[in-house]
């Protein structure tokens, strides 16, 4: 399962279904729910709660879902652990320390490609999960796939964007003055370019999905797939981006990722929901504590000290930033071996 792509066996499914799928589906189907009702009869949730998400992802597979990525050249090709840990670690403090001293230099620069990164990594995560565990048949081609990435990472990364812009706006602002930098691209929020942007988008979306239902009807597969992309639009256009993108951070991006290290083992997968995490907090863990002190130590870097939760927040996701650079990396990899990406 780990090596080649191909249809999900009955059992993966399962695993995949109760462990990754149903849990996602549910706490983002409640988000909105809540959401709708909170905007009925005027309740908002304090700032403090929306970041809560976020702060446990710390430790909460947002942040150990990467951790074991040291692990990944020797379970997937054989390497010996010392060669595996060396060649990781190699790419970590290459790009990683590469992408720290744009953070220093050009934060403006180095923000937009977090988006950007971001949008694709999160794309990649659901296109794995949707080949590999959903056995999606309606993306049986390498262009469909590209599309259906597109989309699946913009919905969080770009449709917030398109529901809170100033929320967004003061996001990004964070991130960059931490470093000295000034958010200056004041036209990009102009309501008739962001209502275009969204308009093509939208058609986009709703384009492959008929291009996919075209291809093979409506399976199983495609249903899932549009399920999910309509659940995560209107997770996005509803919830506050904060918390939307730290609770999809946690509960539906990580505990994909999870499930899918955890597959190359097809023993390990195969055992309880119980078992399952806890091995795989026992590989994390080393990297995961090693990743908090590089945190701290990343804070002490930062031309501006936070001094609240929003800017704590934003150290805390420039940090994320720095490791996401080398985490895809691996995971593109992954996806070469995999063959993802093949029709």
């Amino acid at each position: 399962m780990g090596v080649t792509v191909g249809r999900p066996t009955p059992t993966f499914r399962a695993v995949y279904d109760r462990v990754a799928a149903r849990p996602a589906w549910t706490v983002c189907a409640l988000l909105v729910v809540g959401s709708i009702l909170g905007r009925l009869f005027d309740v908002s949730l304090p700032p403090t709660v929306r970041y809560l998400p976020l702060a446990a992802s710390v430790v909460v597979f947002g942040l150990p879902h990467g951790a074991v990525d040291y692990l990944i050249p020797a379970q997937l090709d054989g390497r010996s652990l010392a060669a595996s840990m060396t060649l990781v670690g190699s790419l970590y403090a290459v790009l990683g320390g590469a992408y720290t001293a744009l953070w220093l230099t050009e934060p403006l620069a180095a923000a937009t490609i977090f988006i950007a990164l971001t949008w694709f990594h999160w794309g990649q995560g659901d296109v794995h999960a949707l080949v590999s565990f959903v056995g999606a048949d309606h993306i049986d081609s390498t262009g469909l796939r590209v599309a259906t990435c597109f989309v699946r990472g913009g919905l969080p990364m770009f449709v917030p964007f398109l529901a809170f812009p100033e929320r967004y706006r003061a996001v990004l602002e964070t991130w960059v003055e931490l470093f000295g930098g000034d958010l200056s691209a004041t036209w990009a929020f102009v309501p008739h370019l962001r209502l275009f942007g969204g308009a093509v988008f939208l058609a986009v979306t709703v384009g492959v999905l008929l291009v996919g239902h075209r291809r093979a009807g409506e399976t199983r597969g495609w249903r899932i797939d549009a399920g999910e992309t309509a659940l995560l639009w209107a997770l996005f256009l509803t919830v506050p981006p904060i918390l939307a993108v730290g609770v999809y951070f946690c509960v539906w991006h990580s505990l994909r990722h999870v499930l899918r290290f955890s597959a190359i083992d097809e023993q390990e997968v195969r055992t309880t929901a119980g078992r399952l995490f806890s091995a795989f907090a026992r590989k994390a863990a080393p990297l995961t504590v090693f990743a908090l002190v590089l945190l701290v130590l990343f804070g002490l870097l930062a031309p501006a000290s936070p001094s609240n939760a929003s800017e704590f927040t934003g150290l805390y996701l420039v940090f994320v930033a720095v490791l996401t650079l080398p985490h895809v990396a691996v995971v593109t990899w992954m996806d070469h071996r995999e063959g993802v990406w093949n029709s």
